[in-house]
């Protein structure tokens, strides 16, 4: 099994794609994730199982890579029990909340797209404010906070981190396609930046809600929690940037679509 600790866990399912339906038994969902940067080694810090189920785990997966060596792994297949949800700190947690206030204007997108009208005052105001919340709130009050904060205690050369820093590069070039579009009334090419920052954010905030932050999360001391709250408290403070307004305009949308 050495020579299959450090490859990649696609790499893995592809070749052996019993690994991926031993994984989804205990609650491991290699096989459909997109991220697919994780190696057969990360599994078990990333997901932090108990010994015996480890032990269960690394078993069977040898079994299913090596089938002519005849493993007799002694344990039955893992289908119904889970692990508790992982109990984020409080600095986390805050992050973790803003992607609730992220998914709501995620959600939005489709039917502003469905009104979109650049050529009324009020259609224009609608988007302006929804790219507002992007930029002020999405980038430089969430993404700042992890890139210029929480990052920095840990090695951000790490390919996820530089998946992470991808994704809010291109997420900063739709906000940048999107404003070219307001000016040449463009609507069919915002429409379709607004998709894929939609399609791109929703998979970006499941990486880090379900795996970077519960990974980060247990890496972190005690002291380290203390004092990332207070940083990202001073940063919110710094920023002037007030949640408040734009979870007022989330509200008002909602209700402007339910009409």
């Amino acid at each position: 099994m050495e020579s299959y600790s450090n490859k990649g866990i696609k790499d893995i399912i592809t070749d052996f794609p019993q690994v991926g339906e031993i994984l989804e038994e205990y609650g491991i969902g290699c096989g459909p994730c997109t991220v697919g940067i994780c190696l057969l080694k990360d599994i078990l810090d990333i997901h932090k199982l108990t010994p015996e189920k480890e032990q269960q785990l690394m078993s069977r997966i040898e079994a299913a890579i090596y089938p002519e060596r005849e493993i007799q792994t002694g344990y039955p297949a893992e289908t119904t029990q889970t692990e508790a949800p992982h109990v984020f700190s409080v600095p986390m947690q805050i992050l973790v909340n803003e992607h609730v206030a992220i998914k709501r204007w995620l959600a939005l997108i489709p039917s502003v797209i469905e009104r979109i009208d650049l050529t009324t005052d009020e259609g224009v105001e609608m988007i302006e404010d929804g790219i507002d919340l992007i930029k002020s709130f999405a980038d430089r009050l969430h993404h700042g906070k992890e890139e210029d904060i929480l990052f920095t205690y840990f090695n951000d050369s790490e390919k996820i981190f530089q998946v992470i820093y991808e994704d809010h590069r291109v997420a900063r070039n739709h906000v940048k396609e999107m404003r070219a579009a307001i000016e040449r009334k463009d609507g069919a090419v915002l429409s379709q930046h607004l998709t894929d920052y939609r399609l791109l954010l929703a998979e970006h905030i499941k990486k880090e809600d379900e795996i970077l932050f519960p990974w980060l999360d247990k890496k972190l001391t005690g002291e380290q929690i203390v004092e990332l709250a207070h940083k990202f408290d001073l940063a919110d403070k710094e920023l002037g940037v007030e949640p408040e307004k734009y979870l007022t305009y989330l509200n008002n949308l909602e209700d402007r679509m339910m009409k």
